[in-house]
């Protein structure tokens, strides 16, 4: 064995290791991802339900980064796409991705970018992580809203009550237990796993 072969072969393994680890962890946020879908509640007041699935979007976010929290959420998506049940309450097709709440559903990939992108900029802190939620989910709602309003023939009133004005305090919510979760968990998740 030559001694280039012996000094390549670490940078091999951890690369390997390091491969193995992404891929696990992106399995990882997309089946909690899945999970949150089926934790839904249905509304009276029209097709979107209530679901935590976008509280991992945002999770997946803040702890993989732009690059592995969109290859996460796209692979949540396309499984759906496929017919696999992992959409809100268990549904799938496309028949659901491009139905009423398809544009919450493609919204995921807004928010989970912007949290990304934000979030890994720089130093890690709670004030940026709370703003990279909050433009995540303003990108969420404004791609979401109007795709319930033309797919349902709504008013821009009913798409707000329909698609929007009950949500409000559960997003307060969700980006209050995202931002406690980044803040408790992920210097220790950042100091064993480099994915972003």
């Amino acid at each position: 064995m030559s001694q280039n072969q012996v000094t390549q072969m670490p940078t091999d393994t951890t690369t390997a290791n390091l491969n193995l680890r992404i891929t696990v962890y992106v399995a990882l946020f997309t089946a909690l991802i899945i999970i949150g879908g089926y934790i839904s509640v249905p509304l009276p007041l029209g097709p979107v339900p209530i679901v935590l699935a976008d509280l991992f979007v945002m999770v997946t976010g803040l702890f993989l980064g732009f690059k592995w929290g969109v290859t996460s959420v796209a692979l949540y998506l396309s499984l759906g796409a496929l017919g696999l049940p992992v959409f809100a309450s268990g549904t799938s097709g496309l028949a659901v991705l491009f139905g009423p709440t398809g544009g919450y559903l493609f919204g995921y990939l807004l928010l989970v970018a912007s949290v990304g992108f934000i979030a890994s900029k720089g130093k890690q802190s709670i004030i940026k992580n709370l703003t990279a939620l909050v433009i995540g989910n303003m990108l969420l709602y404004a791609i979401g809203v109007p795709w319930l309003k033309a797919v349902m023939n709504l008013s821009w009133a009913g798409a707000l009550a329909a698609g929007l004005t009950p949500f409000i305090p559960g997003i307060i919510i969700k980006i209050t237990v995202a931002a406690a979760l980044s803040r408790a968990f992920l210097p220790r998740f950042n100091d064993s796993a480099s994915v972003k």
